[in-house]
């Protein structure tokens, strides 16, 4: 998840540079190069162009400083680069010597992202070389050459969900409608490949069965899934963090008042205060708690024409009320998908749970979505390094206060 989700967007240009160092040695800086493709995290092309100059294979490890740009794309960005032998041409001198961070997660270190690689070559057989598609705060993303097809290594940060259960959780009732997972540890999972593209232009089609699906599986969990363990079995445990609405109104109620007050003025936060009552009224609603994505956009839906969508990346799974899902997919279709997005997702939870009122909790949770919206991106800011906050910072106040206009 980001204040932007990763949507195909209009042209942006980026720019990168990279500080390449070889184990403790920094060898210097080489760029500036243009990149096609706008995101920060896309490593990518910035591996292609890196190798290009040197002639010799590299990982990319972090982002370092960002000059120009917005909303995690554009701009030109240096990032930190090691490479796996010495380049075969000098580079430009730089004064650059790695810091220590408490914060900095494995894979944005080159021991970690040799771990994580041979944990990777030990699950599944390789047949070639790892190809590094994204790192950033919340993923490194690898994908892997196998005699079986393609598969995917995700490492994700502590503050992530725990993927592997939370797609065992839901492919429980439903196998298809997820990813397969090769391989798990904590922080880290191998998954079968997904055919197809992002569905971020998905048909009438696709809406409609992608959002159906998802809506039957969620309502089948909410009557089947035990989430939490009883007092007396201490071997269970939820692959589910807690967002029901009386958790999220004591989570927003603390940050309006802690984290977020200097960013908002004395008006916003009273005001995000009376928003932040509404989360029983969205109850009323009759909606179940069960099993939510957390960042159900079509980006997040993968597929080819002809079959059914998978959804992928769960990272942002919790227990709760199942709104928020319905908004992203809406929020974040082609306009003339987001009426049918909205008529499928009421249509299915009514049918899904007679009696309840799931029109009403859209209008009454289109707000309150930014004001959980704005928890989640202030614990991406708790748990990072101070180079990679610029990928989060001021995300939470503007959150609330597109609570507040939308309200």
């Amino acid at each position: 998840m980001t204040s932007a989700a990763l949507d195909p967007g209009g042209p942006v240009r980026r720019t990168v540079s990279a500080v390449v160092t070889l184990g403790d040695e920094c060898c210097g800086e080489v760029g500036p190069f243009p990149v096609d493709v706008p995101w920060w995290a896309e490593a990518w092309p910035v591996v292609d162009a890196v190798e290009a100059a040197l002639g010799v294979p590299v990982v990319v490890l972090r982002l370092l400083t960002v000059s120009g740009g917005e909303g995690a794309r554009g701009g030109h960005v240096t990032y930190h680069v090691e490479a796996s032998a010495r380049p075969g041409s000098p580079l430009r001198p730089v004064e650059f010597r790695p810091d220590v961070q408490p914060l900095r997660l494995p894979w944005a270190t080159a021991s970690g992202v040799r771990e994580l690689l041979a944990w990777a070559a030990d699950a599944v057989p390789l047949t070639g070389r790892p190809r590094q598609h994204k790192t950033w705060n919340l993923a490194a993303l690898f994908r892997l050459p196998t005699a079986d097809g393609a598969a995917w290594l995700k490492a994700t940060p502590p503050f992530a969900a725990d993927e592997a259960s939370a797609i065992r959780t839901l492919g429980a009732v439903d196998p298809g409608l997820v990813p397969q997972v090769l391989a798990s540890a904590p922080g880290r999972l191998l998954l079968g490949d997904v055919p197809g593209e992002d569905l971020w232009n998905a048909s009438e089609a696709q809406v409609v069965s992608t959002i159906a699906r998802f809506v039957t599986a969620q309502a089948t969990v909410a009557t089947t899934f035990r989430p939490y363990p009883a007092a007396d079995d201490a071997e269970s445990s939820s692959p589910l963090r807690s967002r029901t609405p009386t958790v999220l109104a004591e989570q927003v109620a603390a940050l309006i008042d802690g984290p977020a007050a200097a960013e908002l003025s004395a008006a916003e936060r009273a005001e995000a205060r009376v928003l932040n009552e509404r989360w029983a009224a969205l109850d009323e609603c009759g909606l179940p708690d069960t099993f939510v994505h957390g960042d159900f956009h079509p980006g997040n839906w993968r597929g080819t024409p002809d079959g059914p969508p998978t959804v992928i990346d769960y990272a942002d799974a919790y227990w709760g009320n199942p709104v928020q899902d319905g908004l992203r997919a809406i929020d974040y279709l082609p306009s003339g998908r987001r009426g049918t997005a909205a008529k499928t997702w009421v249509e299915a939870w009514r049918a899904a749970v007679p009696g309840s009122r799931p029109g009403d909790a859209l209008r009454i949770a289109e707000p309150l979505a930014h004001l959980a919206y704005a928890v989640r991106y202030q614990e991406f800011l708790d748990g990072i390094e101070p180079s990679e906050r610029i990928y989060h910072a001021g995300d939470p106040a503007a959150a609330i206060r597109a609570a507040l206009a939308v309200a």
